[in-house]
């Protein structure tokens, strides 16, 4: 419903909010492009490329190839939490369980590295240049 929605947007943009505060040297280095879908509670992204350098791209309508490690991502968490059930029914452990175990699988993509991987390698070289 409306307020759902309003909800989980201004979740995103608090999310963001928080990574700028933590990053906020860096967040241009670290996030330089966001893709993401049309929902409403992403449209305030737009506002981000005013207040940074980081790009926001939002997929066509019903082309889930615009996306496409995200949808492969989504299709690993659907393992766990089916298409359909409320993430509501999940503790915090459950979620960072499952967060965890698919930033700790290797994928083909990323030379058989994890994302945690090349991750923690990026920010090292962010870090280290400043």
């Amino acid at each position: 419903t409306g307020d759902r929605k309003v909800v989980k947007k201004k979740n995103v943009m608090q999310t963001l909010k928080k990574l700028k505060k933590q990053n906020s040297e860096h967040l241009n280095d670290i996030f330089k492009t966001i893709t993401t879908d049309n929902c409403s509670e992403f449209a305030d992204l737009s506002n981000l490329e005013e207040a940074s350098n980081t790009l926001v791209y939002y997929a066509h309508p019903y082309t889930s190839c615009d996306k496409g490690t995200v949808e492969r991502h989504n299709g690993l968490i659907r393992r766990f939490i089916p298409k359909g059930e409320a993430i509501a029914n999940y503790s915090l452990q459950n979620i960072i369980d499952i967060e965890t175990w698919c930033n700790s699988l290797p994928r083909k993509i990323l030379a058989y590295h994890t994302p945690d991987e090349i991750f923690e390698r990026e920010l090292d070289r962010i870090y280290q240049a400043a």
